[in-house]
């Protein structure tokens, strides 16, 4: 008897993995099957409240996952793409989505779902192998997964026949059920269940099967519900840890929903389960009618979240004021002087979200070294010492800032290029690389102008009255291609014309090849020292081998 229980315990615990594993291939495959659009739909969709909210509900029953809706939502936030009220509404529909999962899950406790599983598993082999539809089969795989744990769930339910055990029976029955201590003891089961498991889906699995067993009575079964409700914005929270202060706001936000759902529910506990338990048309007074409990269970999940979205939605502003206060701006006052910008590594959970602030970050990074030519072009007219040193301090600081923010974007981009992603996602995976690797080299470019302009001003030489005006005709040529270039990094690479980054690289080599020979002549001349003439060919040579390094970052973004 006693192995026949280990055997059970085993079939649970394995139909509860097998769950959470096609849950996790189902939402994956509908992430690579969406691939950019799924961002672009949060980030364009959310231009008001009550589209935020729908844009979350949709994603968040596209994916099955609210998680991943939350955690999408709070690496927005941080990018910056969205505002934190646009989060708010964002997240408030993705709890209105996630009942969706309580639904089918209803389901595979009232049907036996066995027909669509094998058939399910066939032809997602089948499209697996086919490679141009392989997600598709990812997909169907995930559905079969969850479908034959329901049903694996649905059988083990059965099989415990908890029903006739005396033992459970009298422990369920030894709780008061009218007693609000009992009905916030299993809430706190709940919350502390869904923490550790990190799946709602599954503690909301173990509910259903102990309430169609008809050993646990309704009333606690949605007292764990309401705990697994607020034990799911667990993840969201554990991911804005170490992100920036609007993203924990975020996923605090999140937290507050539906802790003030729970609140305001339990004020009203039992008319507010006695009026779903009516609409489903189930007597708790009277027992019996197991089968109707899981329905009640995902009603009351659609009831309590609905109810929850219609009361807040309107008090959007109100709630990103209290988690504003809650977490104050001081705590991002101190910051070193090189940080990433937009890509926090411990919000790597949606391989697809994480390509975006890469994306971003690598635009930040075209930015910066264009900026950095700015200071060198400073130097070129500087001629105090102490304003020179520290110009030229600060061009050394962010030659050591580009090396450091190359490697980081490239160690990110690894990380990332681990997960699943889909064929579009991998080729801009590759491209980021190739253009942090020559937005560096423009980097050493200008780190190199700078050197050699410091080494002129050590030798107390300097360059002739037509020199500096041919060296700002050619750096201003420069500019002109890393603006250009910072056009395409910004994501304006379709109104972009390569053609036009081209003509400007062949006019800084026809004017490098015409001031190298006029160089050559000047100083055969005498008009200048050797010693000058190198230093003035060195930086004529640099500012041509930028415009080389800004020709294949732009390249690389238009996938040339």
């Amino acid at each position: 008897m006693e192995q026949n229980y280990v055997m059970i315990a085993l079939k649970l615990l394995g139909a509860l993995g097998l769950l959470i594993y096609g849950m996790r291939m189902m939402s994956e495959a509908l992430q690579k099957m969406a691939g950019p659009q799924l961002r672009h739909i949060l980030a364009r969709m959310t231009t008001n409240r009550l589209t935020g909210m729908l844009t979350g509900a949709f994603v968040t029953c596209a994916v099955q996952s609210s998680s991943a809706t939350t955690v999408m939502t709070v690496s927005f936030v941080s990018a910056g793409l969205l505002t934190l009220a646009q989060a708010i509404s964002v997240i408030m529909g993705a709890n209105i989505g996630t009942t969706l999962t309580a639904w089918i899950m209803s389901l595979g406790y009232s049907v036996d779902l066995t027909s669509v599983v094998f058939p399910a598993f066939f032809l997602g082999m089948v499209l697996i192998y086919k490679k141009q539809h392989r997600y598709v089969g990812d997909f169907l795989f995930g559905i079969a997964f969850m479908f034959l744990s329901l049903v694996m769930l649905s059988a083990t339910g059965k099989e415990m026949d908890l029903e006739h055990n005396q033992t459970v029976v009298d422990f369920f029955a030894s709780f008061d059920t009218g007693s609000y201590w009992t009905i916030l003891s299993f809430l706190a089961i709940g919350t502390l269940i869904t923490c550790i498991v990190q799946s709602s889906a599954a503690v909301m699995a173990i509910t259903i099967l102990l309430c169609s067993t008809g050993v646990l009575p309704i009333y606690l079964g949605i007292a764990l519900v309401m705990g697994e409700n607020i034990g799911t914005t667990a993840t969201a929270n554990l991911a804005a840890l170490g992100a920036n202060v609007q993203a924990r706001r975020a996923a605090l936000a999140h937290l507050l929903f539906n802790v003030f759902g729970v609140i305001w529910v339990l004020c009203v506990f039992y008319p507010f389960v006695d009026l779903v338990c009516k609409l489903v048309g189930y007597n708790p007074e009277a027992g019996g009618q197991a089968a109707l409990l899981p329905v009640v269970l995902a009603m009351f999940h659609t009831c309590f979240n609905v109810t929850n979205t219609a009361i807040l939605i309107g008090f959007i502003p109100q709630m990103e004021r209290v988690v504003c206060w809650l977490l104050p701006d001081k705590a991002e006052v101190k910051k070193e002087e090189f940080k990433l910008r937009y890509i926090q590594a411990n919000l790597i959970q949606t391989p697809e979200i994480s390509v975006l602030q890469a994306q971003k970050e690598t635009a930040y990074f075209a930015q910066r070294v264009q900026s950095m030519f700015g200071m060198v072009r400073q130097l070129l007219d500087e001629k105090d010492d102490d304003a020179f040193a520290q110009l030229y301090n600060k061009v050394t600081n962010e030659e050591d800032i580009t090396d450091r923010m190359e490697i980081e974007i490239a160690q990110y981009l690894e990380q990332v290029s681990g997960g699943h992603l889909s064929d579009i996602t991998k080729t801009k995976v590759r491209q980021m690389m190739r253009e942090i690797s020559e937005l560096e080299s423009i980097g050493d470019a200008c780190y190199n102008l700078a050197r050699t302009m410091n080494r002129r001003h050590e030798s107390g030489q300097d360059f002739t009255d037509d020199m500096n005006a041919r060296l700002r005709e050619m750096m201003q040529l420069a500019d002109k291609a890393l603006t250009q270039m910072n056009s395409v990094m910004s994501g304006h690479s379709r109104e972009h014309d390569i053609k036009e980054t081209y003509r400007i690289e062949n006019d800084i080599n026809q004017m490098r090849q015409q001031l190298k020979a006029d160089n050559i002549v000047a100083v055969n001349e005498h008009h200048y020292d050797y010693s000058v003439g190198t230093m003035y060919s060195d930086m004529v040579g640099e500012c041509e081998k930028l415009g080389d390094y800004v020709v294949n970052v732009v390249q690389a973004r238009m996938g040339k």
